[in-house]
């Protein structure tokens, strides 16, 4: 494919505008593009330079919340549809970018016995819905593993889907950013989209980008670091730990990827700027040395703005007529951005697939 266009300098018309072009808006634009809309999307920054590319790198079926809490927050039927759709999610983004994708499963484990009880909780659920779950004893802690979960290069992700979206001929427009959005136009600093729908597809600082949104989102930051090659340890597949706040993989070249630490600091993190902290880093220095054990040299530091609600569930909504806003992953965006963005283009080409009604659409003030 030819390259993304760098800006927006012109008129132009089509039925759909995407403002935001990490996973989620470029899911939704190949899928506009597949049921024959023509598309534009547009993005202040540039493709995958958001939390779209500095993410973990996991794909863990199910939302936010552990299959046990999303069955007592939404009750048993919806909280097993969300998560097989969301595993079924694993199986399509590895078919469509295989060379993103190893399927790894993934473990969760625990510290001790108090949150083995938690994690123990999480495989009872989960097996009481059919879904495969095993006990193991690791030298991370005792957890559970979950076959069908995978890892992802979430750059080559992102990247792979822009080429898609251009040729399935979508118009990509990389730093233009949206100044004013309506149903019927989007205008940029040197141009303007006259169209029949937007879906603003933004998850750090979606409330900035659609004010519609405060009290319901609310943005934070999420830290990261990476090593250089490890030799002293071997990581099979993604892990969670403290009861999913901190995660880690390692790469195929050996580099060990570890993110996590908002807990410790919940203050600091909320509204943050998208930059490590030393207090969170530091934290995670102590994790990589202690509970991972390697002594890899850090090689890179960073952090990402993603939002949350309160519920756990994701933003998808008309904030006004044929705008639609989705965002708020809450920290799943690899798979439940790309659910979110498909089925929201499908909503405006005018077929409901049902996602709609498992997502709360009005989601409590954080």
């Amino acid at each position: 494919m030819s390259p993304p266009n760098n800006r927006l300098d012109t008129v132009i018309r089509a039925d759909l505008c995407v403002v935001g072009l990490g996973a989620s808006g470029l899911s939704a634009i190949l899928e506009a593009r597949r049921l024959g809309l023509t598309v534009v999307g547009v993005d202040a920054n540039v493709i995958a330079g958001g939390a779209a590319g500095a993410n973990g790198g996991i794909l863990r079926a199910g939302l936010s919340k552990f299959h046990h809490e999303a069955v007592s927050a939404f009750g048993r039927e919806p909280a097993a549809a969300l998560y097989r759709l969301s595993a079924a999610e694993i199986d399509r983004v590895a078919e469509e970018t295989p060379e993103a994708v190893t399927r790894t499963g993934s473990l969760r484990v625990a510290a001790d016995d108090a949150e083995w009880a938690d994690v123990a909780a999480q495989m009872r659920s989960l097996r009481d819905d059919g879904i495969e779950a095993e006990e193991r004893e690791t030298t991370f802690g005792r957890g559970i593993y979950i076959p069908h979960d995978a890892s992802v290069h979430p750059v080559a992700r992102v990247h792979a889907l822009a080429r898609a979206c251009s040729t399935e001929g979508a118009l990509l427009f990389e730093q233009t950013p949206a100044l004013h959005i309506s149903g019927s136009e989007v205008h940029s600093p040197g141009g303007r989209i006259s169209c029949g729908a937007v879906i603003v597809a933004v998850d750090g600082g979606l409330e900035q980008a659609v004010p519609a949104l405060g009290g319901i989102v609310r943005t934070t930051r999420l830290q990261m670091l990476a090593t250089a090659p490890a030799t002293d340890v071997s990581i099979p597949c993604p892990v969670s730990a403290s009861f999913g706040f901190d995660y880690f993989r390692q790469l195929p070249d050996g580099r060990v990827a570890l993110g996590g630490g908002r807990n410790r600091s919940f203050d600091t993190e909320w509204g943050a700027p998208a930059e490590p902290s030393t207090v969170v880093q530091s934290y995670l220095d102590g994790v990589l040395r202690s509970r991972i054990r390697t002594q890899a040299p850090v090689t890179h530091r960073w952090a990402a703005q993603v939002s949350y609600t309160s519920t756990g569930l994701p933003v998808m909504r008309e904030v006004e007529p044929r705008v639609w806003a989705i965002g708020a992953y809450c920290g799943t965006g690899n798979l439940v951005g790309s659910l979110c963005g498909r089925s929201v283009a499908r909503l405006i080409a005018g077929t409901d697939d049902g996602l709609r009604a498992l997502v709360d659409p009005a989601p409590r003030a954080c």
